[in-house]
């Protein structure tokens, strides 16, 4: 019996460790493994050493279909269509128009389905108090129709002093939906710093986030998640992103890369520096260049990211405000060309 278990270890193990879910996220990371290590040879390799902590080998999951020898996947964030959930943030979306096609988590899987991509369950647009068996119904349905989930995503402050209230609250959302991710088989969070609060300066803020990412990134661990700070609020530009990064120095926490989140006078070499540390891409259909708004070149940027050694998710977060249903699927299409190319 127990060599019959040791054998069932053994298949779990390798199984995740064959889901680019589970490959992709230890990939940024230099004490794990190098940018140019094939799949396979670190497949060996974090066999024989150990590499994985066993936690993430049973609470993050993928599809039979996630399998692939490396390169992008490309996915598609649930916020694209923001305005046709019914709720936002635990409350009713006044955005939503009941006339408009609602649009459901378990729509949005069968929409990535549809368009043969990965899914990002973006956390605002799930029902209020969302139940673990409503995360598992997600979660069985995405592995019934191959979809992959690349990852989830929060609206956290961890900008806060450590003995502030807000703090402590901040840091109990995230770690619920570590908790929430570990159900949908969602290897990555994606997290802010956050708006530096009144009366705390920059150097503060920054600061405190560090520290709230440690703390964050030792509960990810335990669950088998990873957590990717996203430049995003108080985060404009590649040197503070990657200075927090590096002040945080752990294995769990790495760049959410927003490709149009940048507010530098040259984005794309932001992009450069960040693509080595990041574990997820989101990708805007817009950024910003010296204070002025223009389209992204996505080629340009599939290019820096496949230059850097990334072979993560690659998702579109389509923010402009035309309908989703129709403008989504022909960027889906042009994406698919660049990532497969």
């Amino acid at each position: 019996q127990k060599y019959k278990e040791i054998f069932h270890l053994l298949e779990v193990f390798e199984h995740t460790l064959a889901c680019d879910s589970a490959f992709h996220r230890f990939r940024f990371h230099p004490t794990v493994i190098t940018m140019n290590t094939s799949r396979r040879r670190w497949l060996k390799r974090s066999a024989a050493l150990g590499a994985l902590p066993v936690s993430s080998l049973f609470q993050v999951g993928c599809s039979e279909s996630d399998e692939s020898e490396g390169g992008l996947r490309l996915g598609l964030a649930a916020y694209s269509f923001r305005n046709y959930f019914r709720y936002m943030r635990g409350k009713e979306n006044g955005r939503f128009d009941a006339e408009s096609e609602e649009m459901t988590m378990l729509k949005f899987i069968e929409f990535c389905a549809e368009h043969g991509v990965a899914a990002e369950l973006t956390s605002y647009f799930f029902p209020p108090e969302v139940e673990d068996a409503y995360l598992q119904e997600c979660r069985d349905l995405a592995e019934k129709l191959g979809v992959a989930i690349a990852g989830t995503a929060v609206g956290n402050n961890f900008s806060y002093p450590k003995d502030a209230p807000e703090r402590a609250e901040q840091m109990a959302y995230v770690k619920a939906w570590v908790d929430k991710a570990a159900i949908l088989g969602a290897p990555h969070v994606r997290v802010f710093a956050g708006k530096h609060p009144k009366g705390v300066s920059e150097e503060e803020a920054e600061g405190n986030a560090i520290e709230a990412l440690k703390e964050a990134g030792d509960y990810a661990k335990e669950k088998g998640v990873y957590l990717g700070i996203e430049n995003h609020d108080s985060i404009g530009s590649a040197d503070r992103l990657l200075r927090i990064i590096k002040a945080v120095d752990h294995p769990n926490v790495g760049v959410n890369l927003d490709s149009g989140n940048f507010r530098t006078d040259d984005p794309y070499a932001d992009m450069v520096a960040s693509a080595p540390y990041s574990v997820n891409v989101q990708l805007k259909t817009e950024l910003s260049v010296a204070g002025q708004k223009q389209p992204a070149d996505q080629e340009r940027i599939i290019g820096i990211l496949k230059e850097s050694g990334y072979d993560g998710f690659v998702v579109l977060e389509y923010e402009e405000d035309k309908n989703p249903y129709e403008h989504v699927p022909p960027l889906l299409g042009e994406l698919k060309a660049w990532c497969s190319g």
